[in-house]
């Protein structure tokens, strides 16, 4: 079956170029009314024009399908606030946000400013918490949303000289994590999508080849499941050149050490054993981390506890 949008509403941050750009261009191509949302400003944050917003707007209209344009900076709450409120007296409703909102400010830890790690972070994560905390109450009250929120390689996986964006991107997980069972009862679905694209922000990263392999077009297809009626929750799906995977993160069955053997020695000696990937698993909340460990320490005493799997 097609998956379509039609009658849903969609706010697309960062949507002016690149994966922003495609992403917009993609739910509007399958019936969504589209906010395009844009500061405008370059690659590190700097400047400010609606003419990148407006031009992707005025191309989904000019294709037959409804958008406007918004150029709220995603780090500021009343300008997101500014930008939820037109959305709803235009169209009423809000199904689909698209935290894609972002900037790099690429130095060592070492030679960055903390100016420049908070800049980063506030548009990547506080930006991100800003447009989904707006529009919470609104899916809760529809019970019914879908957000999607932008993480990379470079906070799953580490990219030199990336700190303060590695640090936000990664935060992309843990608020999935805890979004994704808050809103679970109302039908809100929460995943991020870790893509590696060809945009304005990693052109002068790869070599021409590479830039045609890894355009934003072939990664889109992935952000419009995440966001689609029947879409998963608690996803992480890595994308680039036409290339899906998921990203997941396995603890494993690890070791139990009791009264005196309780030494960081014995923690070292066993270090082995410990990495051992039999029996790991994928938990899933935090809880389920302490059950684990209580549970081997009661059995190790012929103990049980009051709860279950």
């Amino acid at each position: 079956m097609d998956i379509r949008f039609d009658d849903r509403v969609a706010i697309v941050t960062g949507a002016g170029t690149g994966l922003g750009r495609s992403h917009a261009l993609g739910l509007a191509a399958r019936g969504a009314k589209v906010v395009v949302n844009d500061l405008g400003v370059s690659t590190d944050g700097q400047g400010r024009s609606s003419d990148a917003a407006e031009a992707v707007a005025e191309e989904i209209r000019a294709a037959g399908g409804e958008a406007f344009a918004h150029g709220a900076d995603v780090a500021s709450e009343a300008e997101v606030a500014d930008m939820v409120a037109k959305t709803m007296d235009t169209w009423g409703r809000i199904d689909i946000l698209v935290n894609n909102a972002g900037i790099l400010r690429d130095k060592t830890f070492g030679k960055m400013t903390m100016d420049d790690f908070r800049k980063v972070v506030d548009v990547h994560l506080i930006g991100s918490a800003n447009c989904t905390h707006v529009c919470w109450p609104i899916f809760r009250a529809q019970g019914y949303g879908r957000v999607v929120l932008t993480s990379s390689g470079s906070g799953l996986y580490g990219n030199f000289g990336q700190a303060n964006y590695g640090a936000a991107k990664a935060a992309m997980m843990g608020l999935m994590n805890v979004l994704h069972l808050e809103g679970a009862r109302e039908d809100i679905r929460v995943n991020c999508l870790a893509p590696t694209a060809a945009t304005r922000m990693t052109e002068s990263l790869m070599p021409p080849e590479a830039l045609e392999l890894l355009a934003p077009e072939t990664i889109t297809p992935g952000l419009l499941y995440l966001v689609s009626e029947d879409a998963p929750s608690r996803v992480i799906m890595s994308a680039g050149a036409g290339c899906f995977a998921q990203t997941r993160v396995y603890e494993t069955d690890g070791i139990l050490l009791q009264g005196d053997e309780i030494t960081p020695e014995n923690v070292a000696a066993q270090m082995d054993q410990m990495q051992n990937a039999i029996n790991q698993q994928e938990l899933t909340d935090a809880f389920s981390q302490t059950k684990k460990y209580a549970r081997k320490a009661a059995e190790a005493r012929g103990l049980s506890l009051p709860w279950g799997e």
